[in-house]
């Protein structure tokens, strides 16, 4: 038996598993890390910590595994999460930036001039949400007195995991750092010189998602893409058209547009979904700052909840929220917004308001903002979305999916495999290498359907965004 070892490196931990010669997930392990909040808006990991821990699940999953036995290994990583590194040691020489960390909004608006410039060459709106905002604020409140990289966890981890010996990202990764333009998958010069971000910090590569990132212990890496592509692709969304959501602490939202860019007129942002087969792909995607991160407030800050899974049954106790709209703009909007100043909304409540419907109005505001982006690809496209395919820990929630079809409205289809990242990255690792022949779809778990009376649907969607406008 050979196989395929797959990282799925996410904002919240990190796991490894092990796909067999039929591109089923055999084994896997986790390791959680830990969140920093430092400051209002800010958030951070401890990227040493991230990787001792991708080797800590590595070293779990192939315990047993004869040497040889496995052909090679994909990466998949939290997207915009920046990290900066010592060339040297390769050890983190401040702590990594996450991808929700918003402190380089005070940057971004001295910029503001120049946002047309920034979005023509990359596809993304300026924001603080993207790397190059990011590291421009650390490099200007820190003085580094040795020679550093920067890039986002997966060129961070190939780095590691390869001594140093390679300094690459892919095309899915550098089209999310806002240094890189859109057409050319180059870093481009002018924007490195506007966020003052030294070009020779940037790592030597840009290379296809299937290309070979080197090897680690023999293993070699045959696959990096950000997390949100290796799902995309783990849906077998490989052609035009074709749309998915992934639940997790966030929400992505990607469609894929084939080999041409589509440049949003909506809030929505253009990149690359993968390089496969020789062949670039991009997409139109909105992301959604909090989803499954909604309901852990729930639990952690409010304490209404005690455990996340709890949710479902809360919330189907009522049939609708009384009303009560929460939006969880803890750190700003994401798309089709992008209001780092927006902040967390509960409006509506009454006197009868229970924990019931507010903890119903949390999981209804996943749905909500899902909708608000599918709403945007349609008018970007000119036809609307029927058919999402779904993934993440939300998409076992009936409740919620139900609720995202009525919502779009349009059918749901939510895969049986509940590491779709991983399971995506490690099926293009086993094309790349040859163990497969072919992309293995995983299996459907469930189709939802719209049931709602679109005259409620309105109703609902209206008041939703008569909330938003409350938040901004």
């Amino acid at each position: 038996m050979r196989y395929i070892l797959a990282i799925d490196q996410s904002t919240s931990g990190t796991k490894a598993g092990l796909l067999d010669e039929h591109g089923s997930i055999v084994k896997k392990a986790s390791l959680p890390h830990a969140q920093y909040y430092p400051a209002p808006g800010w958030v951070e990991h401890d990227a040493e910590e991230i990787y001792r821990n991708t080797v800590r699940v590595i070293d779990e999953v192939l315990e047993g595994v004869p040497t040889g036995a496995v052909a090679a290994m994909g990466i998949a990583n939290q997207r915009e999460t920046t990290v900066i590194w010592d060339r040297k040691t390769g050890r983190p020489l401040c702590p990594a930036v996450v991808w929700q960390d918003v402190r380089g909004a005070d940057l971004c608006r001295e910029l503001s001039s120049r946002a047309d410039t920034v979005k023509c060459v990359t596809g993304l709106e300026l924001s603080p949400y993207y790397p190059a905002a990011k590291a421009a604020h650390v490099l200007r409140n820190h003085h580094f007195d040795t020679d550093f990289c920067i890039g986002t966890i997966d060129s961070y981890l190939v780095y590691r995991l390869t001594e140093g010996r390679v300094f690459a990202t892919d095309v899915s990764n550098a089209s999310r750092t806002q240094l890189a333009g859109i057409e050319t998958l180059a870093w481009d010069d002018k924007l490195c010189r506007m966020f003052e971000i030294p070009r020779e910090s940037l790592a030597e590569q840009i290379l296809h998602s299937d290309a070979c990132f080197g090897e680690y212990r023999g293993i070699p890496i045959h696959a990096v893409m950000g997390d949100s592509h290796a799902s995309l692709f783990g849906h077998g969304c490989h052609s035009a058209g074709m749309v998915k959501t992934s639940y997790g602490t966030g929400s992505s939202i990607m469609m894929n547009t084939g080999s041409t860019p589509v440049c949003s007129q909506n809030g929505l942002s253009t990149s690359v979904a993968f390089g496969f087969g020789g062949t670039v792909s991009y997409v139109l995607e909105g992301n959604v700052t909090c989803s499954a991160d909604t309901l852990i407030w729930l639990r952690d800050e409010l304490e209404l909840i005690t455990d996340v899974r709890e949710v479902e049954a809360i919330a189907a106790s009522v049939p609708d929220t009384q009303g009560v709209y929460l939006v969880p703009a803890f750190a700003g909007l994401g798309a089709p917004y992008f209001d780092e100043n927006a902040r967390a909304v509960l409006y509506g409540m009454n006197r009868g308001t229970r924990r019931a419907h507010v903890v119903r109005a949390a999981l209804e505001s996943i749905a909500h903002q899902n909708a608000d982006v599918l709403d945007a690809m349609a008018r970007d496209m000119g036809a609307p979305v029927k058919s999402l395919n779904a993934d993440g820990g939300g998409s076992v929630n009936a409740l919620l999916m139900q609720l995202q079809a009525d919502l779009i409205p349009g059918r749901v289809v939510c895969t049986d495999e509940p590491d779709l990242t991983m399971y995506g990255v490690g099926q293009m690792a086993g094309i790349s290498v040859g163990l497969y022949q072919n992309f293995v779809p995983s299996h459907t778990r469930a189709i939802y359907e719209p049931t709602l009376a679109q005259e409620k649907r309105i109703t609902m969607r209206a008041a939703w965004a008569d909330a938003v406008r409350r938040a901004r």
